[in-house]
């Protein structure tokens, strides 16, 4: 089997592990934010991990099927930093945010930043659902 190949199987095991990896995020957000336990327990914890992992992985496998490099590969590059941006928010939502206010300000924005980067994975575009809006008029 030659790794070009593998692309259909890591495309699909990344797009899957996207929205459990998004699904899993938002139940233990709203679970922090109605004051539950099961949110921040070590299972559920190493279980979001080895998703986000296994994400990873597969991300990584595509740039190499591909031959793409992220850096220079704008709607990527966005995804990215978009990334980032998800991973800072997540953690404030979860556990670092010192009120549960901020804590619900931060969830509804990492979710926000899940949903844009779809939309920028989806048209491969850094602007996602914005093109060929008025913001972006053609």
């Amino acid at each position: 089997m030659t790794l070009h190949e593998l692309y259909p199987l890591a495309r699909a095991t990344h797009i899957g592990l996207v929205w459990t990896s998004g699904a899993l995020f938002a139940a233990r957000g709203w679970g922090v934010l109605l004051g539950a336990d099961w949110p921040m327990a070590l299972a559920v914890r190493r279980i979001s991990y080895a998703i986000d992992t296994v994400l990873l992985s597969a991300a990584l496998l595509l740039l190499v099927i591909l031959d793409t490099n992220p850096f220079v590969t704008a709607w990527l590059s966005a995804k990215m930093g978009l990334l980032l941006l998800y991973i800072v928010l997540g953690s404030l939502a979860l556990k670092r945010a010192p009120t549960r206010g901020l804590r619900m300000v931060s969830l509804v924005a990492a979710l926000l930043c899940f949903c844009f980067m779809l939309t920028v994975a989806q048209a491969h575009h850094p602007l996602g659902v914005f093109v060929g809006s008025p913001f972006n008029p053609r």
